[in-house]
């Protein structure tokens, strides 16, 4: 075995953020190939068998060491997610600051070899035609401390740390165990909920949730060390999404576009009673601009390299909405 990858079950691996949407399809792909897994969680958690539950916070990094000793890989897929702007210090202090400060800790802690979870954030809009690659890059003009620009300046920092570091991009996740849910959940939620299936002119691409978190395993086991690997599946537009949701729900399968200055008219007004209330926002601005753009991706690479496949995103939006119809979403 090449002494740069890893073998199937060969070392502890730390994985942080094992409770949330992906991590938790991370821990049992680990679980799976064999490895002993420490879970790095920040508040009370019901471990599954064999998975010893570290607490820990990545705004004190220097407090990970302990736990990081003895494990030879790291698997970092923790972060703030949020679209508030009370958020968005803590946003750069966990997704940028965190990044950076647990890699170090796991550098002075004799980690051999690290995977990160970046995002397709961290890539630019592209057509159909010419999806983004691993060579492409989004660009950090984006003001103030977005979630967005936080995944990119996260991901330049991790490729920037010293030791052996593989980035994942996953684009844009779906499948059970959505709890918060993501934008692309809250697509499935509101429309479960009967609420006016309205869309941008953009397209994304969505991927199944437990195909990202098997790629985390390929990029740990077979990926070279200071590069970056998009896990994707396929390139849809809005519409198309829309329509696929519904047909799983077995819901009517209209939608209305809806016209892109009327979105951030409906943002800023949004952004408003934010400000006064402190509340979530319920129509981002930054998820309108970025609802209009074609943020189409290649997993080319991952193929090629790793091994990855993704499969049937419709079985995923089935049991995305399987999963919330049986835990009370639909209500």
């Amino acid at each position: 075995m090449n002494p740069a990858q890893a073998g199937p079950g060969e070392g502890d691996v730390l994985l942080t953020g094992a409770s949330g949407f992906l991590g938790s399809h991370v821990l049992a792909a680990l679980l799976a190939r064999g490895y002993q897994v420490r879970a790095l969680v920040r508040g009370p958690w019901d471990a599954p068998p064999g998975v010893v539950s570290v607490s820990g916070d990545l705004r004190e990094p220097g407090a990970l060491i302990p736990a990081l000793r003895g494990c030879r890989y790291v698997i970092h897929t923790a972060a703030l997610y949020s679209f508030a702007p009370r958020d968005r210090a803590a946003i750069a202090v966990v997704n940028v600051r965190g990044t950076s400060g647990i890699l170090e800790a796991a550098r002075m802690a004799g980690v051999e070899r690290c995977v990160v979870t970046s995002s397709s954030a961290a890539l630019p809009p592209a057509p159909a035609t010419q999806p983004a690659t691993e060579s492409d890059w989004a660009s950090a003009a984006r003001s103030g401390w977005s979630y967005h620009a936080s995944k990119l300046a996260g991901e330049r920092a991790a490729l920037s740390a010293r030791l052996p570091v593989i980035t994942v991009l996953p684009t844009a996740p779906i499948g059970p165990g959505d709890r918060r849910p993501t934008p692309t959940g809250k697509i499935v939620v509101d429309l479960l909920r009967g609420r006016l299936p309205a869309t941008l002119g953009g397209g994304m691409n969505i991927v199944p949730v437990e195909d990202v978190a098997a790629a985390h395993v390929l990029a740990l086991e077979r990926g070279r060390p200071g590069e970056r690997y998009i896990t994707g599946g396929v390139n849809l537009t809005l519409a198309e999404l829309w329509r696929l949701i519904a047909r799983a729900a077995g819901l009517p399968r209209r939608t209305v576009r809806l016209p892109y200055p009327i979105a951030v008219m409906a943002a800023r007004v949004d952004a408003v009673r934010v400000r006064i209330t402190g509340a979530e926002p319920a129509v981002p601005l930054e998820g309108v601009h970025m609802g209009r753009l074609d943020m189409y991706a290649s997993s080319a690479k991952a193929a090629a390299e790793l091994g990855f496949r993704a499969s049937s995103a419709r079985g995923a939006i089935e049991r995305a909405v399987r999963w919330y119809r049986d835990n009370g979403y639909a209500a």
